[in-house]
């Protein structure tokens, strides 16, 4: 499956799990995202956006890799651009680095693009490196997470017929209403197992 990485603004932690989940994808880099490049050690084939945050400094380190402008007063982020030239390019697989920590707005703007993704059948997660998120829909996954991972399932409608397995603390097809902190701070002990029958959330872990 063709994988992308796509570089966003917001935390990065380098670790060798990270390192992992982004081998031998094709990278892009959203904007100041361009700035975890260094310390992931990879070259964006195409920087996107309107280069506002980007800064003097990151235009002279990366002044070979091409880039693509777009006005500062558009209708999408320059991370959802750099997600839809990856889409065009035939992405399969989306791993959104960066992207959480920093302005509250642009994290669950964030989300929900991880959401869409996974409603449109493309596998996507967003990892900071020692946070990661990923979306969950009806139906079944799983998660390879080190045990002793903290993990939550936030929801973002009501969930019908939750069940988690390899997990502390498991559940057998719970209902769990929008708003509800039931399952905030799991633990897994290992890997683990999600079904949902209907609803969608956000799976969120601390693998580091």
């Amino acid at each position: 499956m063709t994988l992308f990485a796509v570089l966003l603004g917001g935390n990065l932690t380098v670790t060798p799990r990270l390192r992992g989940q982004i081998a031998g994808a094709r990278i892009i880099a959203a904007d100041s995202g361009m700035r975890h490049a260094a310390s992931l050690g990879v070259t964006p084939e195409l920087w996107i956006g309107d280069f506002d945050s980007a800064g003097s400094r990151l235009f002279a380190q990366y002044e070979k890799v091409p880039r693509q402008s777009h006005a500062v007063e558009k209708a999408a982020t320059d991370g959802e651009l750099a997600i839809a030239h990856a889409r065009a390019q035939g992405a399969e697989q989306l791993v959104l680095v960066g992207g959480l920590g920093g302005q509250a707005d642009h994290v669950l703007g964030h989300f929900g693009l991880a959401l869409r993704l996974a409603g449109d059948g493309i596998v996507s997660f967003i990892s900071s490196g020692d946070e990661e998120a990923h979306p969950v829909l009806s139906g079944d996954m799983a998660l390879d997470l080190p045990p002793d991972t903290r993990l939550s399932i936030v929801p973002f409608t009501n969930l019908v017929g939750l069940s988690l397995f390899g997990v502390k603390w498991p559940l057998v097809e719970h209902d769990v209403p929008l708003g509800s902190t039931l399952t905030l701070s799991n633990v897994a002990e290992g890997r683990v197992l999600i079904g949902l029958e209907a609803g969608y959330a956000m799976a969120i872990s601390y693998p580091a």
